[in-house]
């Protein structure tokens, strides 16, 4: 055989090698999601939790929620993890009801690695509108919650008036924090 012979048969063997290899890796591979791409999932996933509440879906609402995530209402003695917050949770799913919530208008934002996100939104409640915010981080079966933080929005010009109703309630609970620290 002379080089040329063996060299175009090398030549073939390393592209057909080079063509299966690249063939492969794209199989194995999913193709990477844009940051747009990755948004527009988070905005599906909070508007199917939101809708798992609505229909008293417990199941699917706490799948939504990593194992070590917390949840915090809007009163201030509502700081729970994840089995605190389904317990409290689980008599208004139980009932068929538990809460609505659309959303107004969302914000994401993504870190550097684009495995963790973070969130900010306005909800049109049983309350009026509430904010709610959270801390979402990626994982293989989708984005979880590993902090969700439910608050009310008052007007300024009501604040005044709405101070003036909580104090004597949450005074209480202010003691109660100086008394630990």
């Amino acid at each position: 055989m002379n080089r040329y012979y063996i060299s175009t048969i090398l030549f073939a063997l390393f592209f057909v090698l080079f063509a299966f290899s690249k063939s492969r890796t794209a199989e194995h591979h999913p193709a990477i999601l844009t940051q747009e791409d990755e948004t527009e999932i988070i905005n599906k996933t909070l508007d199917s939790f939101n809708l798992a509440a609505a229909k008293a879906d417990f199941n699917s609402y706490f799948n939504f929620y990593m194992p070590d995530a917390i949840f915090t209402g809007t009163d201030a003695t509502e700081r729970w993890n994840k089995d605190e917050f389904m317990a409290f949770a689980k008599p208004y799913f139980d009932r068929g009801r538990a809460w609505s919530y659309t959303s107004l208008e969302r914000h994401i934002y993504f870190d550097e690695t684009g495995k963790l996100a973070w969130f900010d939104e306005l909800v049109n409640t049983q309350m009026k509108i509430c904010r709610g915010s959270g801390v979402m981080v990626k994982q293989p079966n989708g984005w979880k919650l590993k902090q969700y933080i439910l608050s009310t929005t008052v007007p300024n010009d009501l604040m005044n008036e709405l101070v003036q109703k909580k104090a004597a309630a949450e005074d209480v609970i202010i003691e109660k924090f100086k008394a630990k620290n």
